[in-house]
């Protein structure tokens, strides 16, 4: 679980009906997941390291290395958005979310086991969880819009390094929501 996160509710869209499930019945190892549909991602994500400044040319061996993680990273993306995910959501049915960083986070889950793992980090294992079930584009293309600040979509938070960040950026939710920087400074 990212540490220091603050719970919020959001403004996203929802479809579909809200499912509640008591989720310690599903709680599982992690390598239990592979059967989600959405692929873990390589330790050796394009969030792992900063990219190379603008200033100096990476060797060619670290140019091919960023080009593959960005593939990599652009197959993680596409199977996020057509894949279905579990939004756990309040009792008015707004999403849970987190501020970590400036950003708000939009926690989205690729199973029932990632969810009780994320709920039994909490402490909250034992009682009921309402959620939806959403494609991923929606949510970025949708839902991250509809909170009105930075946001990004958390999936699988509380899985360790299973876990993917979708980050407010040109490229992964639309142009209008994504956080631009200049001068050092963020701004959406």
């Amino acid at each position: 679980m990212i540490p220091d996160m603050i719970d919020h509710g959001g403004g996203a869209d929802s479809s579909g009906p809200i499912r509640r499930s008591r989720l310690a019945e599903y709680a599982e190892p992690a390598d239990a997941d592979a059967s989600s549909g959405i692929p873990a991602p390589v330790p050796d994500t394009p969030f792992a390291a900063a990219p190379p400044s603008p200033t100096t040319t990476p060797a060619p061996s670290e140019t091919d290395a960023i080009a593959r993680r960005r593939r990599e990273f652009a197959a993680v993306l596409g199977e996020f958005r057509r894949t279905a995910v579990l939004l756990p959501v309040d009792a008015d049915e707004a999403p849970l979310t987190a501020d970590y960083g400036g950003i708000r986070w939009i926690l989205a889950f690729s199973n029932e086991s990632a969810l009780a793992r994320f709920a039994i980090a909490r402490g909250e294992g034992e009682r009921e969880w309402a959620y939806q079930r959403v494609l991923g584009a929606r949510l970025l293309d949708a839902g991250v819009p509809a909170v009105g600040v930075p946001c990004g979509v958390a999936l699988d938070a509380a899985s360790g390094a299973e876990g993917v960040l979708f980050p407010p950026v040109a490229g992964i939710v639309p142009d209008a929501a994504a956080v631009h920087v200049s001068n050092g400074e963020a701004r959406q």
